[in-house]
Protein backbone atom coordinates (compact mmCIF):
# COMPACT_ATOMS: atom_id res chain seq x y z
CA UNK A 1 0.00 0.00 0.00
CA UNK A 2 1.11 3.37 -0.59
CA UNK A 3 1.77 5.63 2.12
CA UNK A 4 0.07 8.52 -0.07
CA UNK A 5 -3.38 6.43 0.68
CA UNK A 6 -2.58 7.45 4.60
CA UNK A 7 -2.31 10.76 4.01
CA UNK A 8 -4.95 13.56 4.93
CA UNK A 9 -3.27 16.90 4.06
CA UNK A 10 -4.53 19.54 6.61
CA UNK A 11 -6.68 22.98 5.16
CA UNK A 12 -5.71 26.00 6.83
CA UNK A 13 -8.02 29.16 7.54
CA UNK A 14 -5.19 31.25 6.72
CA UNK A 15 -4.76 31.58 3.01
CA UNK A 16 -1.80 32.74 0.77
CA UNK A 17 -4.26 36.02 0.34
CA UNK A 18 -4.08 36.62 3.85
CA UNK A 19 -0.47 36.55 3.96
CA UNK A 20 -0.07 38.87 1.23
CA UNK A 21 -2.24 41.18 2.97
CA UNK A 22 -0.17 41.78 6.09
CA UNK A 23 2.58 41.76 3.24
CA UNK A 24 1.07 44.40 1.19
CA UNK A 25 1.98 42.94 -2.05
CA UNK A 26 1.54 39.66 -4.02
CA UNK A 27 3.34 36.81 -3.59
CA UNK A 28 4.64 35.29 -6.65
CA UNK A 29 7.79 32.83 -8.07
CA UNK A 30 9.98 34.44 -10.70
CA UNK A 31 11.87 31.54 -12.47
CA UNK A 32 14.79 32.53 -13.79
CA UNK A 33 16.01 29.44 -16.75
CA UNK A 34 19.06 29.46 -19.39
CA UNK A 35 22.23 28.03 -19.83
CA UNK A 36 25.29 27.95 -16.92
CA UNK A 37 27.20 31.24 -17.32
CA UNK A 38 24.17 32.83 -18.68
CA UNK A 39 24.00 35.05 -15.38
CA UNK A 40 20.87 33.91 -14.01
CA UNK A 41 22.46 34.22 -10.19
CA UNK A 42 24.23 37.52 -10.67
CA UNK A 43 20.62 38.82 -11.82
CA UNK A 44 18.86 37.13 -9.22
CA UNK A 45 20.73 38.71 -6.65
CA UNK A 46 20.73 42.32 -7.89
CA UNK A 47 16.90 41.53 -8.63
CA UNK A 48 16.78 40.53 -4.98
CA UNK A 49 18.16 43.72 -3.27
CA UNK A 50 16.07 45.66 -5.45
CA UNK A 51 12.69 43.87 -4.27
CA UNK A 52 13.87 44.41 -0.43
CA UNK A 53 15.03 48.18 -0.76
CA UNK A 54 11.58 48.56 -2.31
CA UNK A 55 10.40 47.02 0.84
CA UNK A 56 8.89 43.59 -0.16
CA UNK A 57 9.95 40.33 1.32
CA UNK A 58 12.18 38.24 -0.97
CA UNK A 59 14.06 35.38 -1.09
CA UNK A 60 16.33 33.72 -4.11
CA UNK A 61 16.65 29.72 -4.14
CA UNK A 62 19.52 29.21 -6.41
CA UNK A 63 20.30 25.35 -7.96
CA UNK A 64 23.67 25.12 -6.80
CA UNK A 65 22.59 25.70 -3.20
CA UNK A 66 19.70 23.32 -3.33
CA UNK A 67 21.96 21.02 -4.55
CA UNK A 68 24.56 21.28 -1.95
CA UNK A 69 22.04 20.88 0.98
CA UNK A 70 18.44 19.36 0.37
CA UNK A 71 19.16 18.04 -3.11
CA UNK A 72 22.85 16.84 -2.57
CA UNK A 73 21.68 12.89 -2.83
CA UNK A 74 20.64 13.69 -6.31
CA UNK A 75 22.97 12.91 -9.29
CA UNK A 76 22.54 14.86 -12.94
CA UNK A 77 21.13 12.26 -15.15
CA UNK A 78 17.85 13.34 -16.63
CA UNK A 79 15.90 11.14 -13.78
CA UNK A 80 17.69 13.31 -11.34
CA UNK A 81 16.78 16.41 -12.64
CA UNK A 82 13.87 16.24 -13.33
CA UNK A 83 13.03 15.47 -9.45
CA UNK A 84 15.78 18.23 -8.84
CA UNK A 85 14.02 20.57 -10.64
CA UNK A 86 10.16 19.08 -8.71
CA UNK A 87 11.52 19.47 -4.86
CA UNK A 88 12.70 23.22 -5.75
CA UNK A 89 9.25 24.39 -7.69
CA UNK A 90 7.29 22.66 -4.57
CA UNK A 91 9.91 24.56 -2.05
CA UNK A 92 9.24 28.02 -4.28
CA UNK A 93 5.29 27.18 -3.55
CA UNK A 94 5.68 26.39 -0.38
CA UNK A 95 7.83 29.87 0.48
CA UNK A 96 4.99 32.05 -2.24
CA UNK A 97 2.53 30.42 0.36
CA UNK A 98 3.86 32.12 2.83
CA UNK A 99 4.11 35.64 1.10
CA UNK A 100 7.28 35.39 -0.01
CA UNK A 101 8.34 36.92 -3.94
CA UNK A 102 10.43 33.61 -4.42
CA UNK A 103 13.01 34.27 -7.07
CA UNK A 104 14.93 31.26 -8.55
CA UNK A 105 17.90 30.76 -10.60
CA UNK A 106 18.22 27.18 -11.94
CA UNK A 107 19.30 25.73 -15.51
CA UNK A 108 16.33 23.49 -15.49
CA UNK A 109 16.75 22.58 -19.14
CA UNK A 110 13.38 20.83 -19.62
CA UNK A 111 10.15 22.05 -20.93
CA UNK A 112 8.24 19.50 -19.47
CA UNK A 113 9.80 20.35 -16.06
CA UNK A 114 9.04 23.79 -16.18
CA UNK A 115 5.80 23.47 -17.14
CA UNK A 116 5.28 21.20 -13.94
CA UNK A 117 6.31 23.75 -12.14
CA UNK A 118 4.04 26.14 -12.97
CA UNK A 119 1.77 23.45 -12.43
CA UNK A 120 2.48 23.43 -8.97
CA UNK A 121 2.93 26.82 -8.04
CA UNK A 122 -0.27 27.70 -10.06
CA UNK A 123 -0.03 30.13 -13.48
CA UNK A 124 -1.02 33.26 -12.12
CA UNK A 125 2.24 33.18 -9.73
CA UNK A 126 4.50 31.14 -11.86
CA UNK A 127 6.82 33.95 -14.40
CA UNK A 128 9.09 31.90 -16.79
CA UNK A 129 11.82 34.29 -17.23
CA UNK A 130 14.58 33.24 -20.01
CA UNK A 131 17.61 34.60 -19.26
CA UNK A 132 19.36 33.85 -23.13
CA UNK A 133 23.13 34.44 -23.86
CA UNK A 134 24.67 32.08 -27.08
CA UNK A 135 26.55 29.05 -25.93
CA UNK A 136 29.61 30.72 -26.50
CA UNK A 137 29.16 33.68 -24.65
CA UNK A 138 28.36 31.44 -22.06
CA UNK A 139 31.38 29.06 -22.46
CA UNK A 140 34.01 31.91 -22.84
CA UNK A 141 32.85 33.23 -19.72
CA UNK A 142 32.91 30.19 -18.36
CA UNK A 143 32.58 31.40 -14.53
CA UNK A 144 32.53 28.01 -12.54
CA UNK A 145 35.29 26.27 -15.23
CA UNK A 146 32.38 23.51 -15.99
CA UNK A 147 32.50 23.84 -19.75
CA UNK A 148 35.52 23.33 -19.44
CA UNK A 149 35.97 20.03 -17.88
CA UNK A 150 32.63 19.41 -19.74
CA UNK A 151 35.03 19.38 -23.15
CA UNK A 152 37.92 17.75 -21.22
CA UNK A 153 35.67 14.57 -20.67
CA UNK A 154 35.46 14.91 -16.40
CA UNK A 155 31.70 16.24 -16.92
CA UNK A 156 29.33 14.46 -18.49
CA UNK A 157 25.66 15.26 -18.98
CA UNK A 158 26.61 18.90 -18.89
CA UNK A 159 23.74 20.83 -20.17
CA UNK A 160 24.69 22.60 -23.71
CA UNK A 161 27.67 20.36 -24.28
CA UNK A 162 26.33 16.74 -23.90
CA UNK A 163 22.55 17.37 -22.53
CA UNK A 164 20.48 19.48 -24.13
CA UNK A 165 18.56 22.72 -23.35
CA UNK A 166 15.38 23.00 -24.28
CA UNK A 167 14.46 26.87 -24.83
CA UNK A 168 11.13 27.95 -23.24
CA UNK A 169 8.53 28.26 -26.01
CA UNK A 170 6.46 30.76 -24.27
CA UNK A 171 8.35 32.56 -21.88
CA UNK A 172 6.66 35.69 -19.90
CA UNK A 173 9.71 37.53 -20.77
CA UNK A 174 13.21 37.33 -22.37
CA UNK A 175 16.63 38.64 -21.15
CA UNK A 176 19.26 39.11 -23.24
CA UNK A 177 21.75 39.12 -20.83
CA UNK A 178 24.95 39.25 -23.76
CA UNK A 179 23.58 42.60 -24.47
CA UNK A 180 22.61 43.97 -21.47
CA UNK A 181 24.65 44.60 -18.42
CA UNK A 182 23.38 42.29 -14.88
CA UNK A 183 22.08 45.65 -13.42
CA UNK A 184 19.90 46.51 -16.42
CA UNK A 185 18.60 42.93 -16.75
CA UNK A 186 17.78 43.12 -12.69
CA UNK A 187 16.27 46.48 -13.72
CA UNK A 188 13.49 44.78 -16.64
CA UNK A 189 12.61 42.08 -14.65
CA UNK A 190 11.57 44.45 -11.88
CA UNK A 191 9.96 46.66 -14.19
CA UNK A 192 7.95 43.78 -15.56
CA UNK A 193 6.58 42.35 -11.99
CA UNK A 194 6.36 45.65 -10.64
CA UNK A 195 2.34 46.12 -11.16
CA UNK A 196 1.81 42.10 -10.29
CA UNK A 197 3.18 42.72 -6.65
CA UNK A 198 0.14 44.95 -6.30
CA UNK A 199 -2.58 43.74 -4.40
Amino acid sequence: MKSELNLTPHKHKTLPKDRNKLLGNRSMVIWLTGLSGSGKSTIAGILEEKLINDGVLCFVLDGDNLRSRLNKDLGFDDESRRENIRRSGEVARLLADAGVVVITAFISPFRKERSLVRKIVGSKRFNEIYIRCPLQICEKRDVKGLYKKARAGKITRFTGIDSPYEIPESPDLVIDSNKISAEKSAEKIFIYIKDKLEI
